[in-house]
């Protein structure tokens, strides 16, 4: 019931443009002890546990679905934002809790590391709804797949017993961590890419499992080598996701679904480890730092990191607004209280407040702010959708190809697409009907293609394909996406 009641609760926070995960957790604090369902739950030790390992699936899922030649423009960007930008945010905002809300150092420290990370699934779930420019998009989705590791860091330091010692020691570990956890994301992704491309398994259904136990397993590694296994698991999801495997989309897919249940079981028991009727004493020192956060240690930190990219101000703006918390910071504010800090329990429930509060706030915004810093990309042609199934045995290649709407293959013939020799189209199914085309045959939106392709002409088919979908007939003389000339 609970994840029926949660699929049907994504419907309603798709039109709202609210993330679904407030819904989650009010069903948590439904079927907890002050709510209808009367369950009794307070590990936080637990919650951790299952909530780092929820993160791990979320953040694959994420990097599954993040584009290299989105990412590879803004990584330098988005590097600094994650670190400087993190750093600055901690400061601004512990400073804030200090002396406006009267938090001790330790406390204030903790709070301002907790809620400087941005959410993975937040920002996937509300970005990926919203039409903005690849740059701002591909910053943000970097960004929250990147910072969760050095705020994890800071959050652990500043919960251990006694003061921390030596600040250049800290940031040394930081640095040490995220190098070895970049280097084994990196490595596990291209292994594991390159094992699935030249090992055929027997069923279909065996890839999408491999590819996330192959995420997984960057995750491990990266924390057994005492280096960050929050970014190895993201990096190596983003290798596969770019690595052209076969059975694409039924592996996409299948990590959708893991992610969707990994957040619905996640912010559920968030929601049940809260205790409603212990927040009262605690909203107004949330809505203060919040606002702290959101108004002045956000936009600081967005325009310190970004200031030597010289990004324009509406899309620094916009940043600056979509820096949506999420579950992260509430699992992480659990790390206080396994730890025995004092006065853990108020942590917590700030936290919980503060993201519940202003993700009600920014969430439903989003998409008028971008309207308004007019960001929206709503004229851009629409991608193909391409799974290849190989054929080991006749060393092919069989290409399925959805044309969707807005893409510029619509009204191409056949004979236009000039595929490289090795390659042609075998059949066309259109409003469900099949059929095999002639050179003269005009393509339309919602056809769905075969294109059969021998090894060697593969991807050359691809690029001509995606090349004709974003430039139409004239991609000859467009380049090879569409976009320029090439020659």
């Amino acid at each position: 019931m609970v994840l029926l009641v949660a699929v049907a609760a994504v419907r309603i926070s798709s039109r709202s443009g609210l993330p679904s995960l407030l819904v989650y957790l009010a069903i948590g604090v439904l079927m907890g002890q002050d709510g209808l369902g009367e369950i009794h739950f307070n590990s936080a030790a637990a919650t951790q546990v299952m909530g780092y390992a929820a993160l791990v699936v979320i953040l694959a899922e994420g990097g599954l679905g993040t584009k290299w030649k989105e990412i590879k423009p803004v990584l330098s960007s988005a590097s600094v934002l994650a670190t400087l930008g993190v750093a600055v945010s901690v400061g601004v905002t512990a400073a804030g809790a200090h002396y406006l809300v009267g938090l001790e150092w330790r406390q204030a420290l903790i709070i301002g590391a907790v809620v400087s990370s941005t959410d993975a699934a937040a920002v996937f779930s509300v970005l990926r709804k919203v039409p903005l420019p690849a740059r701002v998009t591909g910053t943000l989705e970097a960004e929250s797949g990147f910072n969760d590791a050095p705020v994890v860091i800071l959050v652990v330091a500043f919960s251990m017993a006694g003061p921390v010692e030596h600040w250049y020691v800290l940031l040394g570990e930081i640095a040490l961590e995220l190098a070895i956890g970049a280097a084994i994301g990196f490595a596990v992704g291209w292994f594991g890419s390159w094992g699935l491309k030249h090992v055929a398994l027997p069923a279909s259904g065996l890839y999408p499992i491999a590819v996330m136990a192959i995420a997984v397993t960057a995750y491990a590694a990266g924390a057994l080598a005492h280096g960050s296994g929050f970014l190895a698991v993201y990096l190596a999801s983003m290798v596969l996701g770019n690595a052209k495997l076969p059975h694409w989309p039924a592996t996409r897919g299948f990590a959708e679904g893991l992610g969707w249940i990994a957040q619905i079981g996640m912010f559920v028991l968030l929601g049940l480890l809260v205790t409603p009727h212990e927040l009262g004493d605690d909203v107004w020192p949330a809505l203060v730092i919040g606002l702290i956060l959101t108004m002045v240690a956000r936009p600081l930190s967005v325009v310190l990191s970004l200031a030597p990219f010289r990004m324009p101000w509406q899309e620094q703006t916009l940043m600056s607004w979509a820096g949506l918390r999420g579950a992260v910071p509430i699992i992480l504010a659990t790390i206080p209280m396994v730890n025995g800090v004092a006065d853990s329990r108020r942590i917590f429930n700030i936290v919980f407040v503060l993201v519940v509060v202003y993700t009600l706030v920014q969430g439903p915004t989003l998409p008028w702010l971008a309207r308004k810093l007019r960001l929206g990309e709503e004229g851009e042609a629409s991608d193909l959708g391409i799974e290849s199934a190989p054929l080991e045995r006749l060393r092919g290649h069989l290409l399925s190809i959805s044309v969707p709407e807005g893409s510029r293959m619509h009204g191409v013939e056949v004979s236009e697409l000039r595929l490289p020799p090795g390659a042609a189209v075998t059949l066309v199914v259109r409003e469900g009907k099949s059929f095999v085309p002639l050179p003269t045959t005009v393509l339309r939106q919602g056809d769905e293609l075969l294109v059969v392709a021998t090894d060697p002409v593969r991807d050359a088919a691809e690029r001509r394909l995606r090349a004709v979908a974003h430039g139409g007939k004239l991609a000859g003389w467009l380049g090879a996406n569409g976009a320029g000339r090439s020659r």
